[in-house]
């Protein structure tokens, strides 16, 4: 049995001891679970399911807390304290994660939180996080379906819109152009793959969108023009950012819908608004 250094493992209680219990590591020997972490009734034999960290003499240690991140995992941790070796992040354990200087992208600040990847240096063999999210990212061309709903998590604010990290490994953007809510990094959403690039990067979308996407608002829209006393002040000119915080679509979608009922001679457009016809 290996061991899996900053994950979760299964391990068997071999015995009790006055400040805690040991699990059976395998080829690791046996790994200390500290009393405050040991469950009521815990017994040898028992099977524990329980987080793998090196403790502050590079030993191995677990815990029944759950850690903010995982080994291979990204997120988004505040700088706990600085001293002249690095950044240490506040990961949810007792002892700190190490963000060495070299794995910087500009000197981290205490109280700030910076969106890291999580790693067993190589070299050293304990767990630490970089700041230098590209060089984690894969490489790999996705195999994704287009309209795909997966997890995002925004990275970093650019010109043309906000780079996310796609499934916890694929690079993304969200356009500025079709978000209509305020993003900051560390964020988790859903998103929806609109297109996959020939570099493996995925142009991603807060909304699926389509004539599915577009006849679900259709039905809504007229659902709100009709509790409204049949109109609306909201028209194809009106703010986009104004439609999203109301209907919680783009514009896009509110104008496609508006032009679906307005064949379907359901509504009238007129000069500040939309009457129910």
């Amino acid at each position: 049995m290996n061991i899996k250094l900053g994950k979760y493992n299964q391990l068997e209680v071999v015995k009790k001891v006055d400040f805690g219990i040991y699990l059976n590591g395998g080829d690791d020997g046996e790994i200390l679970l500290p009393t405050r972490y040991v469950p009521d009734g815990c017994k040898p034999g028992d099977m524990l399911n329980v987080f793998i960290y090196l403790d502050n003499e590079e030993r191995l240690i677990a815990t029944t807390l759950q850690p903010l991140a995982q080994v291979d995992e990204f997120a988004c941790l505040e700088v706990a304290w600085v001293n002249e070796y690095g950044a240490f992040l506040d990961w949810g354990l007792m002892k700190d994660l190490f963000v060495p200087f070299r794995e910087q992208k500009l000197k981290m600040q205490k109280g700030r939180s910076y969106v890291v990847h999580v790693h067993v240096d190589e070299e050293s063999y304990r767990i630490m996080a970089s700041a230098k999210v590209e060089r984690y990212l894969s490489k790999e061309m996705p195999s994704y379906a287009i309209g795909q709903e997966l997890e995002v998590m925004v990275w970093q604010s650019t010109d043309l819109g906000f780079k996310v990290i796609v499934d916890n490994q694929f690079s993304g953007m969200l356009y500025r152009n079709e978000v209509f809510q305020p993003l900051k990094p560390g964020m988790k959403l859903q998103a929806f793959v609109k297109q996959i690039r020939e570099d493996g990067k995925l142009d991603m979308s807060l909304h699926k969108g389509g004539p599915k996407d577009v006849k679900s608002f259709s039905d809504t829209l007229l659902d709100y023009i009709k509790e409204n006393d049949g109109y609306t002040p909201f028209n194809d000119k009106s703010d986009a950012e104004e439609i999203y915080a109301t209907f919680g679509v783009s514009k896009k979608v509110f104008k496609k819908a508006v032009g679906d009922l307005y064949k379907k001679r359901l509504i009238v457009l007129e000069t500040n608004g939309i009457r129910l016809a």
